[in-house]
Parts: structure tokens; C-alpha cells; sequence
């Protein structure tokens, strides 16, 4: 082989690691399969606990509540006698004996045909008291990961300023990886929480790097904003896919095999960023980033943070208790239970990757508060429906609602840190985080005791009020002031080497320190 066709795939590679566009790649992927695995156990888990701990212990019973009747005294379900009697022909239920035949009493039988079909409720499960158990259950389940993942973010923050983002994506890739074997493999309640847990770890490296990666590569404000959009239409994918997929594989294949497959695309995830990422390079930020507390102290922050935790709450809660809600009252099959989820996963892809771009335009704040308005109106919805195709326009519009408060405020905690703190991104990436999880902790692990004590209903009028309540707060991130120390130095024209940043004008290219008084000095 010539020595130049030797350095193409070198070049490709080289070129591929200073690419932007690669990187974001790879955190779509990353953010793809952490989702896909957070929503694929939806349908799953509940099912799975009623078939194997429920049904498990009654199994005794069951055999002899539904013994069939005897081979010689069977017969079609319908079939038709002809009458001596009136000179017609009838048509008897199946269930008829043979004495009931030559007795003739085929006309006490002839209602039978409209009632031969079981009725509706005898699909839905029984054990009204395990499933109420369960709620709180699976809640707390569901609720591990992000309980673990809001623990873990603060030190991911802090791990990124010290080496870099490289490191810390591919230990999530890791832990995710063993994460997606133990689900597949586990049998008991205790195993399945402690692989829910562990994928809260693997969670927090992967978002937290892949987040602050993005917005250190995309300074400029717009291209951040469509980064981050397109970044997030792999969250919104991996809810997509998710829960029908875990639904549907379990229900024709077995519970193992959606996992499987999910192991195998993260392996080609841990490949895509070994020849990305150099997972073995370490690149603190040449700057010193702003301390969590500090960041936790802001007002705007905070705000922004609280419509990421509250907006997500909403679909947190609807994770444990809408899949036992239609058990209960549609008596749906198992197919359905993640489903059910898909317009709301269809409507988030579409308003992650639309609003990326519109709420530039339109404003970000102005985009948030629609969009948590819109989550608690679709949250009030959501009881009313009888059936699951009651189910598609709340569940549509809680997605497309959700899709707008993220595209929006994931940009506006980089813009914020730009505008008012340090231009490092791992912490507040940290922050909004945590909000997330916040609200992925809270509510399933309340929502399951809630409904236990006053009922479905109930908790989503409670969650969407909380939702509508909210959304006026987001008005006062339409115009952030920005620090009157970095006021005051512009107004010097210090000359530093800064990152450019193109929201501001006046303050695109000096995202200064807090201690950028004494360098001034320094310098003069």
C-alpha cells in the first residue's frame, strides 16, 4: 500500500478530532442511549414485577380456577341444531353439554352467543392492593437514578474543570455499558434497582461532559443554541425509541433482548469516541471556573434551573403511575403501556430540534413560559381520557411543551455564565443537570405515594397547577443584567485574551474573572 493511502484514515482522524460537528455526534449519541435506557424500563419494570412477584405466588391457584372442561364434553363455539319443533335452525352456545342436547333445552342456552366473548374487565389484572404497592415500588425505582445522578453531578462539575471533558465521557460510556448488561440479566426488584442506580452514575459523566463540551466548543450564542437543540433531539430520540421498543420487545421477544441491543450500540458509542474524543488526554480549562455555590447564588440561574426541574417533573411522575393507571382503568395489554408514551416522545423530538432555532428569535424567556404553561394545561388532560387514544393529544402537547422549556434554557445557562460569571461550563452544565434530575427524583418517588393516597387524578392537577404556577418567573429572564465588576472593567478596556462570545456587544469578547481587577493592574 502506497505510503499516502497509509495516511488517509490519520488524516481522517485528526481531522475528525478538531471537527465540531463530530463532537456533537458524539453527544448525541451518548445522550440517545442514556435516554433509550431510561425509558425502555418504563413499560417493562411494572409488568415484569406483577408477572414474576403476583402472578409468582398465586400461580397455585390460577390452575384451578381456569381447569378446562373435559375433552368429551367439548364442543365448537357455535354450531346449529336443526329443530323439529318449529322446523328452523338455531344456533347453541359451545358451552352446552351433551345431557343439555338431548333434553332440549337449547333455548335456555340461546342468549349464551351474545355473552360467549369474556367480558372487558377480565383483562385487567387483579390484586388491586399489589398494584397500589407497586406504584410506590417502581416510583422509588425509577427515582434511584436520578436520585444517585443528583448526587454525583456536583463532582463531575468540578472532575471537568480539572481534566478536561474527554476522560469523563468515556467512563459514562463504561458505566453505561455494564449498567445495560446487569438490566438485561436481572431477575429480583433489588437487582434492578441497583442497575437503575448505576446507570445514574454513567448518566451523570455523560451529560454533564457531553453539555459542557458543546458549549465550549459553539461560543457564539445562536450556533450554541442549534447545538444544543440538535443535541437534545438525541435525548428526545432516546425517549422516542425507548419505551415502544421496550414495550414491544418484551412482549414478543423476552425482557433481555432490548437491553441487549442497547449494549451493543453503546459499544459502538465507546468506539465512536475513541477515535473522537482522545479519552486518554488531559485538558483542564485554562481558566478557573466559577465555584458551584457561587453559580447556586444567582437568581437567574436558580430560575432557569427551576423551570428545567418542574417541567420535567411533570412526565417524571407519568414514568411509574400512568402504565398501572391503564392497567387498571383500560385494562391495557402490555404493548400499549409504552405506547402510550410515544406521541409525547414524537411532539418532544419535533419542538427540541424547531424551538432550537425559533426561540432566538422569538425569545428564550417568552419560549420557556409558553412552554411551561402549555406542560401544566396537558397535565390537567391527561385523566380525562378513557382509553389510549384519549392518551395522544395531552401526551403531544406535554412533549412538544417540554421540548420548548429545554431547547430554551439549556442555551440560556451557557448564556447566563457568559454573561455573568466565568465562561467554564462544566459546573453550571452541573446545575441544570441536577434540576433535571431533581425533577426525575421527586417525581416518581412522590408521585407513587401520592396516587396511593388520593389517586391519579389528583396528582396530575396538582403537578400542572405547580407548572402554571411557575411560568410567570420565567419572564425575568427576558433581559439578565450582567455583573457590575465586568461592567466596570469593559468600560477600562482591558485588554485580555478571551474567548469571543456574540450575544452582547458590548461584552462578546471579555467573559472576565472576578479577580480580572488585579490582572489589570498587572498588566498596565
Amino acid at each position: 500500500m502506497p505510503p499516502a493511502a497509509e495516511r488517509v484514515p490519520w488524516r481522517w482522524l485528526v481531522a475528525g478530532r478538531a471537527s465540531r460537528r463530530l463532537v456533537l455526534v458524539v453527544v448525541f449519541v451518548a445522550l440517545l442511549l442514556d435516554n433509550m435506557l431510561l425509558t425502555v424500563v418504563v413499560p417493562i419494570v411494572p409488568t415484569f414485577l406483577y408477572t414474576t412477584e403476583y402472578e409468582g405466588t398465586n400461580s397455585s391457584v390460577a390452575p384451578a380456577r381456569t381447569e378446562p372442561a373435559p375433552p368429551a364434553l367439548k364442543a365448537p363455539p357455535f354450531s346449529s341444531m336443526f329443530s323439529y319443533f318449529d322446523n328452523s335452525t338455531v344456533t347453541v352456545s359451545g358451552s352446552m353439554s351433551t345431557v343439555d342436547l338431548a333434553n332440549g333445552t337449547e333455548s335456555s342456552h340461546l342468549p349464551q352467543p351474545l355473552t360467549s366473548s369474556p367480558p372487558l374487565l377480565s383483562r385487567c389484572p387483579e390484586g388491586e392492593e399489589f398494584l397500589a404497592k407497586e406504584n410506590i415500588r417502581v416510583g422509588l425505582l425509577f427515582a434511584s437514578k436520578a436520585l444517585v445522578q443528583l448526587v454525583i453531578n456536583p463532582s463531575v462539575g468540578l472532575l471537568t474543570n480539572r481534566i478536561g471533558y474527554h476522560i469523563p465521557m468515556f467512563i459514562g460510556f463504561i458505566i453505561m455499558f455494564l449498567s445495560t448488561v446487569m438490566f438485561a440479566f436481572s431477575g429480583t426488584y433489588t437487582l434492578l434497582f441497583i442497575a437503575r442506580a448505576l446507570q445514574g452514575i454513567g448518566s451523570s459523566f455523560s451529560s454533564v461532559a457531553g453539555l459542557g463540551m458543546l458549549a465550549s466548543v459553539y461560543t457564539d450564542d445562536f450556533e450554541r443554541g442549534n447545538a444544543m437543540g440538535i443535541a437534545l433531539g438525541g435525548l428526545a430520540l432516546g425517549v422516542l425509541i425507548g419505551a415502544p421498543f421496550g414495550s414491544v420487545m418484551y412482549a414478543f421477544v423476552g425482557k433481555s433482548s432490548p437491553f441487549l441491543v442497547l449494549a451493543f450500540l453503546a459499544l459502538l458509542d465507546g468506539a465512536l469516541q475513541l477515535c473522537i474524543l482522545q479519552p486518554s488526554k488531559i485538558s483542564p480549562e485554562s481558566t478557573k471556573g466559577t465555584p458551584v455555590f457561587t453559580l447556586l447564588r444567582d437568581p437567574y440561574i436558580l430560575v432557569a434551573a427551576g423551570a428545567l426541574c418542574f417541567s420535567n417533573m411533570g412526565v417524571a411522575m407519568l414514568e411509574p403511575t400512568l402504565p398501572i393507571w391503564m392497567m387498571q382503568t383500560m385494562c391495557s395489554p402490555k404493548w400499549q403501556l409504552g405506547m402510550a408514551f410515544l406521541p409525547a416522545s414524537i411532539s418532544y423530538l419535533i419542538g427540541t430540534n424547531l424551538f432550537g432555532i425559533l426561540a432566538n428569535k422569538m425569545g428564550r424567556w417568552l419560549c420557556s413560559l409558553i412552554g411551561m404553561a402549555v406542560v401544566g394545561i396537558s397535565l390537567l388532560c391527561v385523566p380525562l381520557a378513557k382509553n389510549i387514544y384519549g392518551l395522544i393529544g395531552p401526551n403531544s402537547g406535554l412533549g412538544f411543551a417540554i421540548g420548548m422549556v429545554d431547547s430554551s434554557m439549556m442555551p440560556i445557562m451557557g448564556y447566563l455564565v457568559d454573561l455573568r460569571h466565568t465562561s467554564v461550563y462544566g459546573n453550571v452544565y452541573a446545575i441544570a443537570d441536577v434540576a433535571f434530575c431533581m425533577g426525575f427524583a421527586i417525581g416518581p418517588s412522590t408521585g407513587g405515594a401520592i396516587v396511593r393516597a388520593i389517586g391519579f387524578p389528583w396528582l396530575m392537577i396538582i403537578i400542572g397547577v405547580i407548572n402554571i404556577a411557575y411560568a410567570p418567573l420565567c419572564w425575568y429572564l427576558r433581559n439578565p443584567p450582567a455583573k457590575e465588576e465586568k461592567i466596570a472593567i469593559l468600560s477600562q478596556e482591558c485588554p485580555m485574551q478571551t474567548k469571543s462570545y456574540t450575544t452582547q456587544k458590548t461584552l462578546r469578547d471579555f467573559p472576565l474573572t472576578d479577580d480580572s481587577d488585579v490582572e489589570a493592574e498587572n498588566a498596565e
